[in-house]
């Protein structure tokens, strides 16, 4: 493990200066009975197994009957790369350099707009409405209304992720609660999208659920999945990221005189330091060397530290706390290093939530009078594994 108290880095003291750094030491950790993967090598070696399967969010307690249907991320082996490769038809950076860049301004100028004339504003509530906007671009969910929908999508993701009390009670009210969102989600936003998509098919996911064959249930299932992994952690990428910005302006003036590879070099940096996902798990069908004098058996499960792994210098190289823009160009790597995942299941929608975050932040910046009046509050929810911001309160020059 890094010496965090040795100031041996030549830019940096080297001391844990992430802001997510306290509540994760406080709450990331590995499940009763699972091992526990630090070291780069291991961790790729277990992500990038053909005999490794998904472990978390519940999928080892999902059967679908019809494979084509299931949620990509439940999936593995042919079944999750067959439907990979059409997933990939609209995440790929050539649909997002030559589609999504479009959709992104035309919602970031919109949101922005609206923030100037009010002249105040939470980050995380305007990057969750971008997320949704974009996100929904990209499904087809643009037959309800906006506001609207941004709030029912906000009611039935923010049930997915709580946490019942172990009380009866409570998993009851919280399953209602799922159901009864998830109902309404699809009563004005989904079905209407279906319809319109019969009538009339576009270029976007929903379309082609339709062309698959997929059953309403199957679609829905699909449109949450993407609004978990598209808007939830974007959300959150969003407030972290900007929250560096503001704090450290050398960086902030760097990132907005850079072009689109060194602003998302600064973006990658920070999110190397502070994953959105603390850990990944995954169960694996074969022996797996490296973690113990013998090899473990084949069935056992891994959770992968993605946090303490984007800090290994064995990974990363020197002075692993400090953000430095050219590290991965130095390492010749591409500077995602563990932040989306890796290996079969890595995240399909990086290119969007990295254009996305950085489009935004570039205009965000050039506003006038932009400031930070309140650093986020950081709380953890462990059913994502990991942290969440919220209250960060910005202001600008207000329009008159």
């Amino acid at each position: 493990m890094t010496d965090t108290n040795t100031p041996t880095c030549p830019m940096h003291d080297n001391i844990d200066r992430r802001k997510s750094a306290p509540i994760a030491y406080a709450n990331n950790r590995p499940d009763e009975g699972v091992h526990w993967v630090k070291i780069p090598a291991i961790a790729r070696k277990v992500l990038r197994s053909k005999s490794a399967v998904q472990a978390g969010a519940g999928a080892d307690l999902l059967n679908y009957k019809s494979p084509e249907q299931a949620p990509v991320f439940f999936l593995d082996g042919e079944e999750h790369a067959k439907k990979r490769r059409k997933t990939l038809k609209f995440l790929s950076p050539k649909a997002v350099s030559e589609k999504h860049f479009t959709v992104m301004r035309r919602f970031t100028d919109a949101l922005l707009e609206e923030f100037k004339q009010e002249g105040k504003g939470k980050i995380e509530d305007i990057g969750f409405r971008l997320a949704v906007e974009v996100v929904g671009e990209i499904l087809g969910l643009t037959e309800s209304n906006q506001e609207g929908k941004i709030r029912r999508i906000g009611w039935v993701l923010n049930a997915s992720i709580s946490k019942a009390r172990n009380t009866l009670l409570s998993r009851f009210w919280l399953n209602f609660r799922r159901v009864f969102f998830t109902g309404i989600f699809f009563f004005f936003d989904v079905r209407p999208a279906i319809k319109a998509r019969k009538a009339n098919p576009k270029d976007d996911a929903i379309s082609s659920f339709i062309e698959d064959g997929y059953s309403n249930v199957a679609i829905i299932i699909e449109c949450l999945t993407y609004g978990s992994a598209g808007m939830l952690t974007t959300r959150e990428f969003i407030t972290m990221t900007s929250w560096y910005l503001f704090e450290n302006q050398p960086l902030r003036e760097r990132f907005l005189a850079g072009n689109e590879k060194e602003q998302l070099a600064i973006l990658m940096e920070i999110l190397r330091l502070e994953p959105i996902a603390a850990k990944l798990m995954r169960r694996v069908d074969e022996e797996v060397e490296g973690l113990s004098e013998q090899p473990l058996p084949a069935g056992e499960k891994y959770d992968i530290d993605i946090r303490n792994l984007n800090i290994h210098e064995d990974l990363v190289g020197e002075c692993p706390f400090a953000i430095d823009p050219d590290r991965a160009q130095r390492q010749n790597d591409s500077g995602k290093y563990f932040s989306f995942g890796d290996g079969p299941h890595g995240c399909p929608g990086s290119q969007v939530a990295l254009h996305e975050t950085r489009i935004f932040l570039e205009q965000l910046f050039k506003i006038p009078g932009i400031k930070l009046d309140s650093a986020p509050i950081i709380t953890w929810n462990d059913m994502v594994h990991g942290y969440e911001l919220r209250e960060a309160l910005i202001s600008c020059d207000k329009l008159s």
